[in-house]
């Protein structure tokens, strides 16, 4: 009995080595699946189980359940046939604006034993927005002086879907002075310029109105349109020039607003109305852009807070425009820069309210912990108190286990007060707790012992006498047997008195 009592903790260490390897195991491949957004709430993704090689059976008795960053329940698992379903219909442009692919990371937790398994869902675009251009019409003055050839930007449409789907094609209105053509950006985008064919005559006609169509490469493709409207001007023989093709700056995610970011220049040797320059935010997309420039002084601040979580960079795109309409652009890339303006978040997947005593190494809680800044201001520590019996485990990626030192003694001490402190290493650290208590319940672990080491001889007879008595009270009082509980409560009655 003896034996097989110590080889117990040694058992259970084995146990829990094995289970530490399987989690590493886990950890180190991933499941993918894909399928298009909009698909409808409760649609199959795949079933789980299978992929996993985990028998339906034991989902339920081993405690599964998706886990992921957020507190939105994007998917289910049917725990009775292995599926994973959607919660919900995803839209792809709502869960990743974007960024390509569009990738929601999730796990399965398997609680008894504690075992991870990670998944990866991609949600492909589909063709559901249609090109759109902020202004309903556009206003080129042109003067009739230039040559054919000569090419004029135009402002490109927005399309909030990606690859194919998004723009991919210009169109103009048939027309005897211009056709259009597209290019690619550097963001991957189209943009259109218009083009003239032949030379413009304000006496012969010193106003058109053209319509610009944008197309995307969906099947059927989804249009939008604009109007462009051209003013034929008189001579303007210099366009304004940039000091800079290309303005490169570093603002930091927590500037205030109408700081400034960077100040362009352009300049145009014209006299007069001729010379005097404009400076507009051109190819920006000014709804999500959060600057303004000044139309006089060229300088770019901000208007609606930086979020490097949200966007790292932007890709601006100035027009100087002078008294005559003629033009000239520049580039400004402004990069965010990351500051640590995010606290660490602790979610807690499993808490055990109350631990056995003498029992080695038990699970007390699992929980994962997440940052969304980035570099050092997203690395994260985690600590408990020093003098408690207790340690932190790292398992999985960002995942934590509580176990127990030592066997707890619940005679010494019945309840803990544990508090989990997660720290980023960022400059200031920032950091959360989170307290839990700890319930030491109660084995029979303590023999009963006497009140005092020596007895009289009498008094030991006695003692001796009335503790067989109480026992065969209490068992007699379990079995129901009241004759011989009536006889035992008689005869220690009496036995009391005589000995008094």
């Amino acid at each position: 009995m003896e034996t097989a009592l110590a080889k117990t903790p040694q058992k259970r260490q084995v146990i829990f080595l094995a289970l530490l390897l399987l989690l590493w195991e886990a950890g180190s491949e991933t499941i993918r699946y894909s399928m298009p957004e909009e698909t409808g709430s409760g649609s199959f993704v795949a079933n789980l189980a299978k992929d996993l090689g985990l028998r339906v059976g034991e989902l339920a008795p081993r405690g599964a359940r998706i886990h992921y960053k957020g507190n939105k329940q994007l998917l289910q698992l049917d725990i009775k046939t292995g599926s994973l379903l959607l919660s919900e219909k995803l839209d792809r442009e709502v869960l990743c604006g974007a960024t390509d692919p569009c990738i929601l990371q999730f796990q399965l937790l398997l609680e008894n034993p504690v075992q991870f398994f990670q998944a990866d869902l991609q949600l492909t675009d589909i063709n559901d927005h249609s090109p759109e251009f902020l202004e309903r019409e556009m206003l080129l003055k042109i003067p009739e002086s230039v040559q054919p050839g000569t090419v004029f930007p135009l402002k490109i449409a927005q399309d909030l879907d990606i690859g194919s789907n998004t723009v991919q094609n210009y169109t103009i209105s048939p027309n005897s002075y211009f056709h259009v053509v597209a290019h690619n950006r550097g963001d991957g985008r189209k943009y259109p310029e218009l083009v003239l064919d032949k030379a413009l005559d304000r006496e012969e006609q010193p106003e058109l109105s053209l319509t610009l169509t944008a197309l995307d490469g969906g099947a059927p493709p989804r249009s939008g349109t604009t109007t462009i409207r051209i003013e034929v001007v008189d001579i303007n023989d210099n366009a304004p020039e940039f000091l800079q093709s290309l303005y490169e700056v570093q603002v930091p995610e927590n500037s205030p607003l109408n700081s400034l970011v960077v100040r362009v220049s352009a300049r145009d040797l014209d006299a007069g109305t001729y010379g005097t320059v404009a400076y507009t935010l051109f190819q920006g997309d000014e709804v999500t852009q959060p600057f303004v420039i000044d139309e006089i002084t060229g300088d770019i601040r901000l208007k609606k807070a930086l979020d490097f979580e949200t966007t790292q960079y932007y890709n601006v795109e100035i027009a100087a425009t002078d008294g005559g309409g003629l033009s000239g652009k520049c580039t400004v890339i402004i990069q965010v820069v990351d500051v640590n303006d995010n606290a660490p978040e602790l979610t807690m997947s499993t808490l055990t309210s109350s631990t056995p005593e003498n029992s080695p190494e038990i699970v007390v809680a699992i929980f994962s912990v997440s940052d969304p800044d980035s570099g050092d201001n997203g690395k994260m520590v985690c600590s408990i108190q020093n003098d408690l019996p207790f340690l932190l485990k790292p398992t999985f990626k960002n995942f934590y286990t509580l176990v127990t030192e030592s066997p707890l003694d619940r005679e010494t001490r019945s309840e803990y007060n544990i508090t989990i402190t997660v720290t980023d290493m960022g400059t200031p650290r920032l950091k959360t707790e989170h307290n839990i208590t700890v319930l030491v319940s109660d084995v029979n672990d303590n023999a009963p012992a006497f009140t005092q080491t020596s007895y009289t001889s009498k008094n030991l007879i006695l003692t001796l006498f009335d503790y067989l008595l109480n026992l065969m009270w209490v068992h007699t009082v379990k079995g129901h047997n009241k004759a011989r509980c009536l006889f035992f409560q008689r005869y220690y009655y009496l036995h009391t008195s005589v000995g008094k």
